[in-house]
């Protein structure tokens, strides 16, 4: 695990004990900090009770503590912890501070910190893929894999890939990314935030704890990431989709459509950045795997293409998505994809996935969102309002024909059927393999 000589002899209360949690209080505790745990779930708190004391920070006197560290899910804005906080003068931190902090007593190293709206899990494992592959030791975490202080720490010269959410970004301070990536920003954790704007501020803080001397790399294609651009005074490199060659991506299988184009040119611009030579990169490239629940092709069956698209929690994710399977060739364009949408929704409406509704042959609706997007896609296409995963998945494949696409990219969250985007994706593939 990640440790530092800086904790050592400091007074820590850590609140929220899943992984990220429970790998906080152990690289804490291995530091020589004093930590103070607290978890709703008793079975949470356990895991921990031989490296902290077991408190709850709602109980406590916090002015005595150097931070509070807190998961990601906690929300800032209306959790009563965080006034106990600052009424005592406790930073509230979370784990990607602690691991800034302790960067000083590291080897020497690289970070590079990736985030936006969407894409930012693909863009994340496709840059550690391009680094790995040329050779140099690269970790990679933050919001996808394994929690980076619970990893051990790389040799001299390598390079730590983090993917960062915006309520991650919320609790850190003092990260100064070599390189710092913004992929997109669109309406999205809105609960969180007073509004949109405030949303996109937190993006842009990437950017200000960045040096001058450092790299931001910005997909200049939407207004927020242009305005960012605009303001960073780190040095800028600036991409767009239409900078990757359609020939050159037709060699890339896990990266096709117009939204890993995006991706994609975003992780060359990083990787040239890093010192990386376009061969590697190309190499790279072609043999990239992809992502679990991020346009995985799960099958194909009589012809039929099965795809997960699970972690596509909001309309902007799915757009790129339906934009992948155009019709089929020929005098009259026929639509192949049949779409299964719904969950708990984030919005009233599916407007950036209309410009591709031609796309879809047929709508299949799930969730608590189902009767809503019944009613906002009947007059657009055929659809059928289906309510549970395995019913969807069973009137798709009834009705898709050789060459189809059976596309589960819910456009929602996960939380009204499912305790996560994981566990959707894989009801999804548990459906598809029961079919007869």
């Amino acid at each position: 695990m990640i440790t530092s000589p800086l904790f050592s002899g400091r007074n820590y209360a850590v609140l929220g004990l899943a992984r990220t949690g429970q790998a906080c209080v152990a690289a804490l505790a291995a530091s020589g900090a004093s930590v103070t745990a607290w978890d709703s779930s008793p079975e949470a708190r356990d895991t921990v009770a031989q490296l902290a004391t077991i408190a709850d920070p709602m109980d406590i006197d916090l002015s005595d503590f150097d931070g509070l560290v807190v998961s990601p899910g906690v929300p800032l804005n209306r959790h009563p912890v965080v006034d106990r906080a600052r009424a005592a003068g406790c930073p509230i931190i979370g784990d990607i501070e602690l691991f800034a902090l302790a960067r000083e007593t590291l080897p020497p190293h690289r970070v590079v910190g990736i985030t936006g709206t969407n894409g930012k899990s693909t863009t994340t494992a496709l840059i550690h893929h391009i680094i790995r592959n040329a050779g140099l030791p690269t970790r990679m975490g933050g919001n996808i894999g394994l929690p980076i202080l619970g990893q051990e720490p790389l040799a001299p010269g390598g390079i730590y890939v983090l993917e960062l959410s915006s309520y991650q970004i919320d609790l850190t301070h003092n990260l100064d990314c070599d390189v710092a990536v913004l992929l997109n920003v669109t309406p999205d954790h809105l609960d969180r935030y007073e509004g949109f704007e405030a949303y996109a501020a937190s993006k842009a803080r990437l950017f200000t704890m960045q040096s001058g001397d450092h790299i931001a790399v910005i997909a200049t294609e939407d207004p927020q990431t242009r305005a960012i651009a605009d303001l960073v005074n780190s040095k800028l490199i600036t991409v767009q989709a239409d900078n990757i060659d359609p020939d050159d991506q037709a060699n890339w299988p896990a990266l096709q459509g117009p939204h890993n184009a995006q991706n994609t040119a975003v992780a060359i611009a990083v990787a040239r950045a890093l010192g990386l030579q376009d061969k590697a990169i190309g190499h790279a490239l072609e043999s990239f795997g992809g992502l679990a629940h991020r346009m995985e092709r799960v099958t194909e069956r009589d012809g039929v293409l099965y795809v997960n698209d699970s972690k596509a929690t909001n309309p902007a994710s799915t757009a790129p998505a339906l934009a992948a399977y155009p019709p089929a060739p020929g005098p009259v364009a026929i639509p192949r994809i049949h779409w299964i949408v719904g969950g708990l929704p984030k919005s009233d409406n599916l407007d950036e996935c209309a410009p591709w509704f031609g796309h879809v042959a047929q709508a299949y609706t799930i969730g608590e969102a189902g009767p809503m997007f019944t009613d906002l896609l009947k007059d657009k296409m055929p659809v059928e309002h289906c309510e549970l995963m395995v019913t969807a998945v069973e009137r798709a494949a009834a009705a898709a024909k050789p060459g189809d696409v059976v596309l589960l990219s819910p456009a929602c969250a996960s939380f009204d059927q499912f305790k996560d985007f994981e566990a959707r994706g894989d009801a999804f593939k548990a459906a598809v393999g029961a079919l007869a």
